[in-house]
C-alpha cells in the first residue's frame, strides 16, 4: 500500500499545499523525460505477491504483526488487512534462467513465511479472495496498525460520504442460477479481500507508452487465463470478483457524482498513450488528494543540484490511484527509473502457476510493444475495457474482441495468437529455452484443460454441495484441499476436483 504517513489529521491548507506540490513534481517529471534524466541499463523485473493468513478453522487469521515479528525480514511487509502480508522479491533481469531462478526464490520465500506462521498459529493462503471471509472480517477495528491506512480509510469514506455498497450478479454455476450480492461495508476492509500479484518491467521513458498499451490489450485475456476469485461472502460471483470489489470497496464517488461521470480511483484508463507523462498528469487533473501529505524538498531544486528527486507527493497520489496498469517512478541507489506496474492477476494458486502467468505476460507484452504494427492501433480502447470486465466475469467462457479477428473465446486467442506472440517475446528478451517451454508449456495446458483456479474452486464447491453439504461447509472444504494441493505445488490443471 506504499509510504506511511505522520499521524496527523489534514486540514484545508495542507490541501492546497499538497495540490501545488504535486504540480511541482509533474513539472519537474516534464523536464526529466526532456531532458534525458533517467537510468535504463537493462529490463528488470520484480514481483510482488499479497497472501492471506487463515487460522485452523480457515477462516481469517488477523496476525499480521506476529508473522512479520517472527519472519523478521524487509521483503515482506504489512497491507491493509491484519489477515494480510505482502512479499516483495528483489527485483533481476528478464533474461536467462532468471524465471526459474524466480520459481525457486518465491518458493523459498513462501516456505519460510509459512513455518513462521505456523509459530502463530496460523497459515498462509496464496489465493485472489479468502471464501472463507464473512462481513464481520470488514469491520474496522481489524485495519492493520498504521496511519496511512487508517487515513486512507477516513479520506476515502468522508469523500462519499455514505458507507460502502457492494453489489455484483455473479456468472452462474453449472446448471444452477445466477448469485447476486448485495452487502454493505463500513470501512475499506473489503478492497483487503482483494490479493493480487503485481508484476513490474522497468521501461526506458520513450518505451513505456507502447508497453502500457501492449498491457492494456493483454489485461482481459490475462484476468481468463489466471482467474483465481470466484466466493465473496459466501456467493459464486465473477470468476475474478476481485474486479468489481476492487472498484466498489475504494470508490469515492457517490451516485451523483457516477451519473456526471466523475472517474474511479480503480481505473481503467480512457485512451492510449504516447508518454507516461499523459498518465500522471490526468491523475493529477481528474483526482483530488487523499493523503495530502508534504515532503520538504523541491524537486526542481533537487534536479537543478543534480539530485535524482523524489517527487514524494506525485508518487504518494499515484499510490491512491489504482489503475489496473500503472505508471511507476522510482528512485534506486541514487538514480531514477520508470516502471509499469501490471496489476490485474490474482494471487495463486501455485509458485508454478504464478511465474507461468509472468512469463506469459512479459512475452507478450513485448511482442506486442514491438509490432511493426501496434494492436492498439486496429483496436478501440473501450474494446480493451470490454474485454478485461468479460474476462474477469466470465473466465474461459467469456467472448473477447481482437482485431482480425473478432470475438474469440480467451482460450482460443491465446492458443491461436497470443502465445506464439508470447514465444517470440521471450525469445527477443534472451529468456532461455527451458523457461520459455515450462512456463508457456503450463499456459497452453491450462488453454487445453480449461481450468484455473476459478474453475476449480467453482466446480468443487458444485460437487460439494451435490453431496449435501451447505455452501458454508462446502467453501471450507474446498478451501482445504486447495491449500493442501497449493502447498503440493503442481499446477492448476492438474489438479483433480473429485477425490
Amino acid at each position: 500500500m506504499g509510504m506511511d504517513l505522520e499521524a496527523q489529521p489534514f486540514n484545508t491548507l495542507d490541501r492546497g499545499r499538497y495540490r501545488r506540490k504535486v504540480q511541482r513534481c509533474l513539472d519537474t517529471l516534464a523536464r526529466m523525460l526532456t531532458d534525458g534524466s533517467f537510468s535504463f541499463p537493462r529490463k528488470n523485473i520484480g514481483l510482488e505477491v499479497e497472501l492471506n493468513l487463515v487460522d485452523r478453522e480457515l477462516r481469517p487469521s488477523m496476525t499480521n504483526t506476529a508473522v512479520l515479528e517472527a519472519l523478521d525480514d524487509p521483503s515482506f511487509t504489512t497491507e491493509l488487512g491484519q489477515h494480510n502480508i505482502e512479499l516483495n522479491v528483489p527485483p533481476r533481469p528478464l533474461a536467462g534462467d532468471s524465471a526459474l531462478q524466480l520459481e525457486d526464490d518465491l518458493r523459498a520465500y513462501l516456505d519460510s513465511a509459512a513455518a513462521k506462521a505456523r509459530d502463530t498459529g496460523s497459515s498462509l493462503a496464496m489465493i485472489g479472495i479468502l471464501p472463507t471471509l464473512k462481513h464481520e472480517h470488514f469491520d474496522q477495528k481489524w485495519l492493520t496498525n498504521k496511519a496511512r491506512y487508517a487515513t486512507l480509510n477516513d479520506q476515502i469514506f468522508a469523500a462519499r460520504g455514505e458507507r460502502t455498497v457492494l453489489a455484483m450478479e455473479g456468472a452462474p454455476l453449472p446448471g444452477q442460477q445466477p448469485e447476486r450480492l448485495r452487502s454493505y461495508a463500513e470501512s475499506i476492509l473489503p478492497e483487503a479481500a482483494c490479493t493480487s500479484v503485481q508484476l513490474h518491467l522497468q521501461v526506458a521513458p520513450e518505451e513505456f507508452a507502447a508497453h502500457w498499451n501492449a498491457a492494456q490489450c493483454l489485461a482481459g485475456l490475462q484476468i481468463a487465463l489466471a482467474s483465481n476469485s470466484p466466493f465473496l461472502l459466501g456467493k459464486a460471483l465473477w470468476h475474478e470478483t476481485r474486479i468489481p470489489l476492487f472498484l466498489q470497496a475504494t470508490d469515492t464517488r457517490p451516485e451523483e457524482l457516477k451519473n456526471q461521470g466523475v472517474r474511479p480511483r480503480v481505473w481503467f484508463g480512457e485512451r492510449w498513450i504516447t508518454s507516461i507523462f499523459d498518465l500522471f498528469e490526468e491523475n493529477v487533473r481528474y483526482f483530488p488528494g487523499l493523503l495530502p501529505e508534504t515532503d520538504a524538498e523541491d524537486p526542481i531544486e533537487a534536479l537543478d543540484a543534480g539530485q535524482a528527486p523524489k517527487l514524494t507527493e506525485l508518487r504518494m497520489h499515484n499510490g491512491t490511484i489504482w489503475r489496473w496498469n500503472r505508471p511507476v517512478y522510482d528512485v534506486v541507489d541514487g538514480l531514477p527509473h520508470l516502471r509499469v506496474e501490471n496489476r490485474v492477476l490474482p494471487a495463486g494458486p501455485t509458485v508454478v502457476d504464478t511465474v507461468a502467468n509472468a512469463a506469459f505476460f512479459y512475452g507478450a507484452q513485448r511482442a506486442l510493444a514491438e509490432a511493426d504494427r501496434p494492436v492498439w492501433t486496429q483496436m478501440s480502447f473501450q474494446a480493451a475495457e470490454e474485454n478485461l470486465y468479460a474476462g474477469a466475469r466470465r473466465g474461459f467462457d467469456g467472448q473477447l474482441y481482437w482485431p482480425g479477428i473478432g470475438w474469440i473465446p480467451p482460450d482460443e486467442l491465446a492458443l491461436r495468437v497470443l502465445l506464439p506472440l508470447a514465444h517470440e517475446g521471450l525469445r527477443r528478451s534472451d529468456v532461455s529455452d527451458e523457461a520459455r517451454e515450462r512456463y508457456l508449456g503450463i499456459i497452453e495446458r491450462r488453454c487445453l484443460a480449461r481450468r484455473t483456479g476459478a474453475t476449480w474452486q467453482r466446480d468443487y464447491v458444485l460437487r460439494a454441495q451435490e453431496r449435501g453439504l451447505d455452501r458454508e461447509a462446502a467453501l471450507s472444504l474446498m478451501l482445504g484441499r486447495y491449500l493442501e494441493l497449493s502447498e503440493a505445488g503442481e499446477p492448476v490443471h492438474t489438479w483433480p476436483v473429485a477425490d
